[in-house]
């Protein structure tokens, strides 16, 4: 059983808590949130202990599940790290990259289980993939959202991007050669819509555009690489697959449209929607780091994950400061 103590009560905080008392291998220690209203409603929503002692909650638990918010992140994780107690952090890992690298040897001293909160890698649409080959070389990627206030205390790049990030990340595998962007703050003091173009040393190209100022929701992904077209609806939860096979292979479903290119040259149009497995991708992830911790198997998003997104959101984020001054934006 993994003693689990909560740090934030608070949308999102409260979410994790009734995903945590779904796990049967998970026991809830307590929760800490410095907000009386939002602590006394919470402990009447679930009937579970409010602590005010950070440190006790901390010593009293084998895991923590950070969701405070991102300005609080590191020094809370690092209590945790430094009493030898594995960690959840949500997304993003820490409030600046300093914080991130810190974090990321503290895991390795305390030698525990850390995995950081990029829920969208359980996405059962990017989960549909599964063993299918990847090797994207260019790829586009929209994240439209309507209005919130609660989250505009991050730019867009830090609150929305940043999953597209970490994804994009996953799926390239190579170093980052080149990245330029550009962005608006409308509403809030950061910016709230941007746009980032990140290029790699194997060649592929990512276009990223980011919106919390939008009218309608959407969170697409398109990978494009040799001989086959990759959608992803991240919202919608569907996958389709598109590729190119040689001419003389029989079309095998209603779904194979064969093309004549010319020369004599002729291809089929394989079009293919992979199963998607319904799930709740942030029970899927606390379930899954409750039995790294347990089993000491690897966590699928690693503190260093969280950092390279982190990486190179503050790289697009200081490219976009000096596109906005250039411009005088």
């Amino acid at each position: 059983m993994l003693r689990t103590g909560i740090f934030g009560a608070g949308h999102l905080g409260k979410i994790h808590i009734e995903q945590w008392q779904k796990i049967e291998q998970a026991q809830i220690t307590g929760f800490y949130d410095p907000d009386d209203a939002q602590a006394a409603a919470t402990e009447a929503r679930f009937g579970i202990k409010r602590y005010t002692d950070a440190d006790k909650l901390i010593a009293d638990s084998d895991a923590l599940d950070v969701i405070s918010t991102t300005t609080t992140h590191y020094e809370i994780a690092k209590k945790c790290l430094l009493g030898g107690k594995h960690v959840f952090i949500e997304k993003p890992l820490a409030n600046t990259l300093e914080e991130g690298r810190e974090l990321v040897d503290l895991v390795k001293e305390a030698n525990v289980k850390c995995q950081v909160g990029h829920v969208e890698r359980y996405n059962p649409a990017f989960l549909a993939l599964g063993d299918q080959t990847v090797h994207p070389m260019f790829i586009e990627a929209h994240r439209l959202a309507q209005f919130n206030p609660r989250g505009t205390d991050v730019s867009v790049i830090l609150d929305l991007m940043i999953h597209d990030i970490d994804i994009i990340l996953c799926l390239v595998r190579s170093p980052v050669r080149r990245i330029s962007a550009s962005g608006v703050a409308v509403l809030s003091e950061t910016a709230d819509i941007a746009n980032a173009r990140i290029e790699f040393d194997n060649g592929c190209v990512a276009n990223l555009t980011s919106s919390r100022i939008s009218l309608k929701k959407m969170r697409k992904m398109r990978l494009f690489q040799r001989d086959a077209y990759i959608g992803i609806d991240l919202l919608e939860k569907k996958t389709e697959i598109i590729r190119l096979k040689e001419g003389e292979e029989d079309a095998s479903s209603l779904t194979d449209l064969p093309i004549d290119l010319g020369n004599g040259e002729k291809k089929i149009l394989s079009i293919e929607s992979p199963q998607i497995s319904p799930l709740n991708a942030i029970h899927a992830e606390l379930s899954e780091f409750t039995t790294a911790v347990l089993q000491d198997r690897p966590v699928r998003v690693s503190v260093y994950d969280g950092y390279q997104a982190m990486d190179v959101a503050h790289q697009v984020l200081k490219k976009m400061s000096l596109h906005n001054q250039l411009h005088n934006v």
